[in-house]
């Protein structure tokens, strides 16, 4: 698996400014970054096939509702490390627990127009564990093949306006999925950081 062969980025960093460099890395935001994480968890089934889980947010949530997403959230003090702030927020949104997941690298720290810079955490997922969705902030969770995701002819470059501007993103619909923003930014992140 290319996977395997992932280097550890030193001081690179990504974000939505990359596309919209005259918006500056944090758009929406005029205060220190706020520190995230999020968990980028790969599974390889018994057919061999490997895939990425995602979470489909809840439509009641105050941000990003109804949005595809990684688990994750901001760093709090007690969790000490990107890591386990990853895996927590697996264990509190979908039910994964740490003891299925072994994290094996860190990509780039994504900085968000609103404000967040995020640490996305590879782990794989052993066995098969038994996922449970948090109500309150997860309405599904589903997975998309590791191939489809690092074809780069699967990577829409969009736009939407934004304060009279052309605000552009990633996009990468996926049958009645619609991966898109920052979630596809870190997906093109992982693609980049391994084929690039």
């Amino acid at each position: 698996m290319a996977l395997s062969r992932l280097p550890v980025p030193a001081d690179r960093v990504t974000g939505d400014h990359i596309l919209n460099p005259d918006m500056g890395p944090y758009a929406k935001w005029t205060g220190a970054p706020r520190e995230a994480a999020v968990l980028i968890p790969i599974l390889e089934r018994s057919s061999g096939k490997v895939s990425v889980l995602f979470t489909e947010r809840t439509a009641h949530l105050s941000s990003h509702a109804g949005q595809v997403a990684f688990p994750g959230g901001k760093i709090d003090p007690e969790d000490g490390t990107p890591e386990m702030a990853a895996l927590r927020e697996a264990e509190e949104e979908i039910g994964l627990h740490r003891h299925h997941v072994e994290p094996f690298a860190r990509l780039a720290p994504y900085l968000t127009g609103s404000g967040y810079r995020v640490t996305p955490i590879i782990g794989f997922v052993s066995g098969d564990p038994v996922l449970t969705p948090n109500p309150g902030e997860v309405a599904d969770v589903f997975e998309v093949p590791l191939a489809f995701l690092m074809d780069p002819a699967n990577h829409q470059r969009q736009s939407r306006d934004w304060q009279g501007k052309a605000r552009y993103f990633y996009a990468m619909p996926y049958e009645t999925r619609y991966i898109w923003g920052v979630t596809a930014g870190i997906v093109r992140s992982l693609y980049e950081t391994v084929y690039g």
